[in-house]
């Protein structure tokens, strides 16, 4: 579209309440963005060959039917919607049934070990599915939904027999014509399946494989199924991908912002978010509790120590009762088990889920030899296809909003599309091994692991080349400012990807303490958000161990790991660090004391950095937004 064709839906998600925000647009600099690119793309364009040769090797997408990701912009995409869609319409139709929404409502028995309590041993899942008026013989894969929000009050679904308007209704209209059955299935506890909201525990997780062995063996089933979701909806596919059962139904999985573990959802570097302590029974709790006589079967022991157990890990720092934490931490077991495909989806400025839970991830999926993609876009807790959400929830000032439009991607309903035939139809070409990678000023680029295998260490020090510009070295755990670091305008333009570190020595008080950690980019007094970081200094070494030290006498290298990212800091620009005892959504250190920093050479920012000309890597344009939005 450089070159040829340039002339609400909303998920309520309960982990976080949303709060509207009013964004100040400035047009003009978005155009001159869009421009940019396509200049860059244009002058870049002559020299793919190389880049592809070495992001793709002998992937077969590059021969396939289907246009290659890096000339859909010259494809005849639907850009001026509310969201994606496919470039051509499937044949079928959607089976019709006994009720308005062509749906019908089934129960999936498993069986819940005793201890589970409430409704054990006979757990009832609750879903409902759709299909396609396909031929005689002719068996289908299934595309579902699990998740806790259907035929709940709370978030409008009166019924899960409705399709959802933030994600099942466009798969219905758009991808069940190509010859795929969708579902939509309630977790433990929600909606009418039985037991107690376990919060991604063993009920729910037993009760997610349950209903995908369902769809799998179900007479009009060809037995593959793929799981979608975003957020909570985006967990439960890490969950069922952990059983990786003999059968091997589950070929595929779509997690959009979903969590790799509960815990780290809600901890970083041991310090804690203010949802943290209240989130199974303060924030969920009430979801299956309709005041009927099965209410009893809410009385779990999960259920019971959730609140408890969250309350410990802030005040204590460990896990005291048991293995809730364990028992909710997934990765370890898809990486063991898992034996089907992830398209991993990760908004890099996403509030509600960040982006650790993508990054490594999608590394260590690669090294596990299970075939991934990725889509890591300068967007929020959203979809990728979403203007008016997209628009709404990116703030200029470092938050996404220098990445609008160019964030938006409308191909992506196709992508889907492309993606399900391969490992849901076996059929068609097989899709990119790649992750496609924005940075914070627009550009998408391909990588062939995120973090880059060939990026470069910038390394400055506190007290050298960063330079003290105010405040004192001393954080006191109240919240105020403490010190203030910049470096002297840059000789040339960073790209910085990952996770930067800022590894710095310090003294305490008491056995305890917090640092917040915030990284601008500046120039001529203007400062943008680059990334943040945080950590409780009982986890001073990184990991999961407490650390102990003689308070005063004892010099500690807190080794901090910034929330991860992908941003550019231009030439002539200056890269500025504040710290303070707290920051974000985080809450005061429940132990408290004093910090002092210690200047020095073993007080460093490092930062990971990429030659934007490799040809370890490529540059792209997606279909361009023609919303209102947008111009």
């Amino acid at each position: 579209m450089c070159v040829t064709n340039m002339t609400n839906d909303i998920e309520t998600d309960a982990i976080l309440l949303d709060v509207e925000k009013d964004v100040s647009k400035s047009f003009n600099a978005v155009l001159g963005a869009t421009i940019a690119v396509c200049i860059v793309f244009l002058f870049l364009s002559a020299n793919f060959g190389n880049a592809v040769t070495q992001i793709t090797g002998e992937n077969d997408s590059m021969n396939g039917e289907y246009v290659p990701l890096w000339e859909r912009y010259l494809q005849d995409y639907s850009t001026d919607g509310p969201h994606g869609y496919v470039l051509e319409n499937g044949t079928y139709e959607v089976l019709e049934t006994a009720n308005e929404w062509n749906s019908t409502h089934h129960f999936v028995e498993y069986e819940l070990p005793i201890e589970e309590g409430g409704a054990a041993p006979n757990g009832l899942i609750s879903l409902a599915v759709w299909r396609p008026d396909v031929e005689d013989g002719v068996k289908v894969p299934v595309i579902a939904e699990i998740g806790p929000y259907f035929q709940e009050p709370s978030v409008q679904t009166p019924t899960i027999e409705v399709p959802g308007s933030w994600l099942g209704s466009m798969i219905i209209d758009q991808i069940l014509p190509h010859g795929y059955a969708f579902a939509q299935i309630s977790v433990s506890g929600t909606g009418r399946s039985n037991h107690c909201m376990d919060l991604m525990g063993n009920a729910e997780q037993l009760g997610n494989d349950a209903a995908v062995r369902w769809l799998a063996e179900q007479n009009w089933s060809n037995g593959n199924v793929g799981l979608i979701g975003k957020s909570y909806d985006g967990s439960t596919p890490w969950q069922a991908a952990m059983f990786g059962n003999e059968h091997d139904y589950l070929k595929t999985i779509v997690p959009i912002s979903g969590l790799i573990g509960v815990k780290e959802l809600m901890w970083r570097n041991g310090s804690a978010e203010a949802r943290a302590p209240i989130m199974h029974n303060g924030v969920y709790g009430s979801y299956g509790i309709d005041g009927d006589e099965e209410d009893y079967q809410n009385i779990c022991p999960d259920y019971l120590i959730g609140p408890g157990t969250g309350t410990s890990a802030y005040l204590l720092g460990s896990e005291v009762f048991g293995d809730y934490w364990a028992e909710r931490y997934f990765l370890d077991r898809v990486l063991e088990n898992y034996q089907g495909s992830v398209y991993l989806i990760q908004g890099m400025h996403d509030w509600n889920v960040d982006p650790h839970m993508a990054v490594p991830t999608m590394n260590a999926l690669i090294d596990a030899g299970i075939e991934a993609k990725g889509l890591f876009g300068q967007w929020d807790h959203d979809y990728p296809d979403r203007p008016e959400q997209l628009f709404e929830r990116s703030d200029l000032g470092g938050r996404g909003g220098e990445a609008f439009p160019e964030m938006i991607r409308y191909d992506w309903m196709q992508d889907l599309l492309e993606w399900f035939e391969y490992y849901l139809q076996e059929r068609g070409p097989q899709p990119g091994q790649w992750v496609e990678v924005q940075d914070n000023y627009g550009e998408w680029r391909i990588e062939s692991r995120y973090p880059p295998a060939d990026t470069t260490e910038w390394v400055v020090s506190v007290g050298g080349e960063l330079s003290n510009i105010g405040g004192s070295l001393t954080i006191l755990p109240d919240a105020s400012s403490g010190p203030v670091w910049e470096t002297e305008p840059l000789t040339e333009t960073l790209r910085v990807v990952g996770t930067p570190r800022f590894h710095v020595d310090v003294t305490t008080a008491t056995v305890g303490g917090q640092i917040y950690a915030l990284l601008e980019d500046c120039y001529e007094g203007s400062c943008i958000h680059v990334g943040h970081a945080i950590m409780d200094l009982r986890y001073h070494a990184g990991g999961d161990d407490i650390q102990t030290w003689l308070p005063v006498i004892d010099t500690i290298n807190a080794k901090m790991e910034f929330m991860p990212l992908d941003a550019m800091i231009e030439e002539g620009h200056t890269i500025r660090v504040s710290l303070a005892s707290t920051g974000e959504d985080y809450l005061p250190a429940s132990t408290s004391s004093i910090v002092t920093i210690q200047e020095g050479e073993s007080s460093t920012l490092q930062l990971d950095i990429i030659d934007k000309d490799s040809d370890e890597r490529m540059y792209f344009i997606p279909p361009i937004c023609e919303h209102e939005l947008c111009s």
